[in-house]
C-alpha cells in the first residue's frame, strides 16, 4: 500500500524560548499577532500562534529540551502585506535584524532574517 503524499510537509513548528512571556511580547509586537495559551504539556509550556483553521500551526515553547539557537534550521513566518513594517518593529521589541528585506523573485516576494528576544534566528516573508 502506498502512503499518500501529505498536502504540506511542514505540519507544526516550535520556536524555543528561555522566557515564554518575553517571547510572546516580542512576537506580538513584531507580527501584531496573538497567542492561544496552552496548558503545560509534560515538561513544556507552549503558546500557540493564532492562525486560520487550515493554516500550518506552531508555537513558542519553553522546557528543558528546547534551547534557543541562532544556527540550524530557520522557520519563516508570514509578516503580512509588507515585511518592512514588521522589521521596523524588531529593535524596539528586543530583537535584531540580521538580514534586511531581500527580494527572492518577482513571483516569490521578499524575505528577511531576525534574531528574536530569545536568540533564535527566525525568517520573515511577505509578497511586498
Amino acid at each position: 500500500m502506498t502512503t499518500p503524499t501529505p498536502a504540506h510537509r511542514v505540519v507544526w513548528f516550535e520556536i524555543p524560548t528561555t522566557d515564554l512571556a518575553r517571547a510572546q511580547r516580542f512576537y506580538s509586537a513584531v507580527l501584531e499577532t496573538g497567542f492561544h495559551d496552552e496548558e503545560q504539556m509534560g515538561e513544556a509550556r507552549m503558546a500557540v500562534f493564532q492562525a486560520e483553521e487550515d493554516a500550518i500551526k506552531g508555537c513558542l515553547v519553553n522546557g528543558p529540551h528546547w534551547q534557543p539557537a541562532a544556527t540550524g534550521s530557520i522557520v519563516y513566518l508570514s509578516a503580512g502585506d509588507d515585511l518592512q513594517q514588521a522589521l521596523d518593529r524588531v529593535p524596539a521589541a528586543g530583537g535584531e535584524v540580521l538580514v534586511g528585506k531581500t527580494l527572492i523573485g518577482a513571483d516569490c516576494g521578499y524575505y528577511a532574517v531576525l534574531k528574536d528576544s530569545e536568540g533564535n534566528a527566525v525568517g520573515l516573508h511577505s509578497l511586498h
